[in-house]
């Protein structure tokens, strides 16, 4: 049911690691979460302990039709769309550029860049329609440019690299409307996917992702943060 003065996110691959934490983070500020994983399952068991404003929901961003049908219900349900977090993603670990299958290609690409591409299709008409919208791309240093320094998880780095591009493009499209479209690098933190040795906790790594997505109506769009502070493509 609809719940009044709370503004409504969903986050993707939030099953667990930073996904999950910022579900927490949003929750405590006042939101209304929707926690989605792969499975129905996943989502309800990482949901559970979050409170009353957080409900599960299965949401699999490879699916050509499965973010139009989360917007519906949600909208449905909650009577509006605030928030969108493209926070899933896989990894091609330990792979090399020249050698790295196609079809890991294709994989990494249809999660990391097409299933944020498909999620943000489907909410931005309604936040366009509201004038209000925050679209959060969580991505990697990983794939700035500028950053690049050896060829390690190439499908994961370029996949990230389109996702910049596709933050910008976003961003001029919605430009005036109330919707603000940015990126967020969460840093190397110390998840399932990062590792135990990973310097950051997952606290940390969820702030800048938050951050975006309660961004003031001056906030800045089109951007890649990392830390709250701006980072070269």
């Amino acid at each position: 049911m609809p719940e009044p003065g709370r503004r409504v996110a969903v986050v993707t691959g939030a099953g667990r690691g930073i996904g999950l934490e910022i579900c927490r983070q949003l929750a405590r500020l006042d939101h209304t979460v929707v926690l989605t994983a792969r499975s129905a399952a996943a989502a309800e068991r990482s949901a559970a302990d979050l409170g009353p404003h957080v409900h599960p929901l299965q949401l699999d961003v490879t699916s050509a039709t499965a973010a139009g049908a989360v917007v519906d219900e949600v909208v449905g349900r909650l009577g509006r769309l605030d928030v969108w977090v493209n926070n899933a993603a896989v990894v091609d670990d330990g792979t090399r550029p020249s050698t790295v299958p196609m079809d890991t290609v294709a994989a990494v690409l249809d999660t990391n860049l097409v299933g944020a591409w498909r999620c943000a299709q489907a909410a931005l008409p309604h936040m366009r329609r509201a004038g209000y919208g925050r679209i959060v791309n969580v991505t990697s240093t990983l794939g700035a440019l500028a950053a690049i320094t050896d060829a390690t998880d190439p499908a994961y780095r370029v996949s990230k690299a389109a996702l910049h591009a596709l933050t910008r493009v976003l961003a001029f499209e919605a430009a005036g409307t109330g919707v603000l479209v940015n990126a967020a690098s969460p840093g190397w933190a110390r998840t399932t996917m990062g590792g135990p040795d990973a310097p950051r906790a997952v606290e940390a790594a969820a702030d800048t992702p938050v951050w975006l997505a309660t961004l003031p109506p001056n906030g800045p769009t089109g951007g890649l943060f990392h830390d709250r502070q701006p980072f070269p493509w």
